[in-house]
């Protein structure tokens, strides 16, 4: 019979091509190294695997967000765990800061499939005992896991640094939900930060186009805080942050936990009313032409203090509280 947590010496960290600065970072704030793995294409692009180091009867971490390109990083994904799972690790923990399909999470047109529950399937089919994420686009994708998910939030990092820029400032805050569905993260916020709360009614006009509706709430005179779990088009955010400036706003920031930023994305950033988006390094970093306007803050540190909590079987519930905001 074997143990249910691996002795404390006994953990591997793994990295694919998807973000290996941050599980460098984890690396170093866990101090411990990332474990030698070979990963990389044959000419044909199929993928390519070898762990070049002893991992039997360990516990291992794949750190491995699901971004883009998305297809490519969920198939390293599946097969490292294939590699280690065969080379007789102990447990196997899945790693994804930013969990990629998990907008697919119901069947809201007929004949449309369910992708973040196939995704579910898949890492489960692969090998993996348990997950690590954070910010789920929708929370409920953690009950299409038969296996347990830690889901974790960006929120305590993200407030430090608000906290940190409005020091000074006598504006009053109020803290805005780009739609209905965010409004219990968004509560979460402006009671940590002593805010006002507002809600920005939208209309999705495609995948790139949303037309703002109708603001309910305050901002007259006061800085804004758009909360939102990710963006990649900038489409809602900056539709937002429209109409609370057309509503005599002050500053406008907007606090992302996933910024998967491309080119359009970047442009209506820069031509925005909004003065700042606080991101995570949950991805890889935005193009250059916006980092101007795009400050983005390590999650290294939590994700870190996680997997050791998971290894040394400890509770990870303080990191996943968003009422407290605590680490």
């Amino acid at each position: 019979m074997t143990n249910q947590y691996p002795a404390a010496d006994s953990m591997k960290l793994l990295t694919g091509n998807a973000h290996p600065s941050l599980a460098q970072g984890i690396a170093d704030q866990i101090g411990t190294s990332l474990a030698d793995a070979e990963v990389t294409s044959f000419p044909d692009g199929e993928t390519y695997v070898r762990i070049d180091e002893n991992v039997r009867r360990q516990d291992v971490f794949i750190i491995q967000p699901t971004c883009p390109p998305t297809n490519q990083n969920l198939m390293e994904l599946l097969i490292m765990v294939d590699a280690v799972r065969r080379a007789s690790a102990e447990r196997i923990t899945a790693v994804l800061p930013f969990f990629g399909y998990a907008r697919q999470d119901r069947k809201d047109k007929p004949r449309a499939p369910i992708t973040a529950k196939l995704v579910a399937n898949l890492i489960e089919a692969a090998g993996v005992d348990r997950v690590l994420t954070m910010d789920l686009h929708a929370a409920q994708v953690q009950g299409f896991f038969d296996i347990p998910v830690d889901h974790l939030y960006a929120k305590p990092v993200l407030l430090k640094h608000l906290r940190d820029q409005r020091e000074g400032s006598d504006r009053e805050l109020t803290v805005v939900s780009p739609d209905v569905g965010g409004v219990k993260i968004a509560r979460s916020y402006a009671d940590a930060l002593g805010a006002e709360l507002a809600i920005v009614a939208k209309q999705r006009i495609s995948a790139t186009v949303v037309e703002p509706m109708k603001l309910i709430g305050e901002v007259e005179g006061r800085d804004a805080i758009i909360v939102d779990d990710m963006t990649e088009t900038a489409g809602t955010l900056c539709a937002a942050a429209e109409t609370l400036k057309g509503n005599g706003a002050g500053r406008i920031y907007a606090g992302v936990s996933h910024a998967v930023l491309g080119d359009l994305g970047c442009e209506r950033i820069m031509s925005s009313d909004i003065d700042e988006v606080i991101t995570t390094d949950s991805t890889p970093p935005p193009p250059e032409s916006c980092r101007a306007k795009v400050s983005t803050l390590s999650v290294a540190g939590l994700l870190g203090e996680a997997i050791q909590r998971i290894h040394n079987g400890k509770s990870v519930s303080s990191l996943f509280d968003i009422e407290s905001g605590s680490v």
